[in-house]
């Protein structure tokens, strides 16, 4: 699998070196690192090799960590974001996606990125859910964002916008893509046979029967029923502070939340070091670690690799079972 460095200037490179290090301890299957190897090379003296393609992947893993370099990738410093460093954050995430897209990778783990710097560099997209997404000619509506930890798992309906529009944005059909799109993507990502949802109210208390708004009335509890219509296992809309205490946990596998935070929050709460950023509805099995790139520790060997693992793990197993899923038709 490929597995883009992020931003060179940020901690992608060390928890992309250090989840080598780790790789018989946490049984990572092998795996290539895509961008600058000198940002490698600046936090961690361990071995590393340059592969032209992923195919040699296979017989360099076991002895160093095979780097597929970006071209004319500039000299950056970490902790020190720059313009020079987003566009090889820019490229190493088009090459990675490309050689998934390609059908050359099984998986595709992309790592941390400073929105805010690509935008400076032309970069178009709300985020890289998206980006891969039209890299894969999907609508961004039938690209679902999941949020994954040991005990957890949350989805967005709107992501990377202002709170202020969620209202405006929040439709039967968006609603309905969204949950399609999950319960595909936990039969086929996660082998559940059968998936669970379970929906947040975007109101407290679930609007109150209308009294502290009516989005549940008008936009959830249709797409609910329909959902229902369909076969789908659906609670809700639910308070959403109510959800997410261990027994309610225990009643769902995956909480659809209807803004970014609603859905984070419990999610970086509980499994902060360990979460797992999963893009639904894809031809290819996309994973992240789900944190930033943590600037302020880059280059100091503080950045935790945990959740680089659990993504890398991840993205392993569900390459493992789509292509189970294949071999038996």
């Amino acid at each position: 699998m490929v597995v883009s460095m992020g931003d060179p200037s940020g901690i992608g490179p060390e928890i992309i070196a250090k989840a080598w290090e780790r790789r018989a301890a946490h049984d990572l299957p092998p795996f290539v690192a895509v961008g600058d190897p000198r940002a490698v090379a600046r936090v961690w003296s361990g071995p590393m090799e340059a592969v032209a393609q992923p195919a040699e992947v296979a017989t360099v893993f076991a002895r160093a960590l095979p780097v597929l370099a970006v071209p004319d990738a500039a000299d950056v410093t970490p902790g020190t974001p720059d313009l020079e460093g987003a566009r090889c954050a820019l490229q190493s995430l088009e090459l990675a996606a490309g050689l998934a897209v390609q059908g050359a990778a099984r998986a595709l783990v992309t790592g941390p990125v400073s929105k805010a710097q690509l935008y400076r560099v032309g970069f178009t997209q709300p985020g890289q859910t998206e980006f891969v997404a039209d890299r894969c000619g999907i609508a961004r509506d039938n690209a679902v964002m999941m949020l994954v930890g040991p005990s957890l798992r949350v989805v967005p309906i709107t992501t990377h916008v202002a709170l202020a529009d969620v209202p405006g944005l929040l439709t039967v059909d968006l609603v309905l893509a969204k949950a399609r799109a999950t319960v595909r993507g936990l039969h086929r990502t996660f082998g559940i046979a059968r998936p669970r949802l379970a929906f947040a109210g975007l109101n407290p208390h679930a609007g109150e029967s209308g009294e502290m708004g009516c989005e549940e009335i008008d936009v959830l509890e249709p797409a609910i029923a329909i959902l229902r219509s369909e076969g789908v296992d659906c609670a809700g809309p639910l308070a959403a502070d109510t959800m997410f205490h261990p027994r309610a946990r225990a009643r769902y596998d995956a909480a659809l939340c209807c803004y970014h935070d609603q859905a984070l929050l419990p999610l970086k709460t509980l499994h902060f070091d360990e979460g797992v950023n999963v893009t639904l509805g894809l031809p290819i099995v996309r994973t992240s670690p789900d944190h930033g790139t943590a600037f302020s520790i880059a280059g100091r060997d503080m950045a935790e690799p945990g959740a680089m693992i659990a993504a890398i793990r991840l993205a392993g197993e569900a390459a493992d079972r789509r292509a189970a899923a294949r071999a038996y038709g």
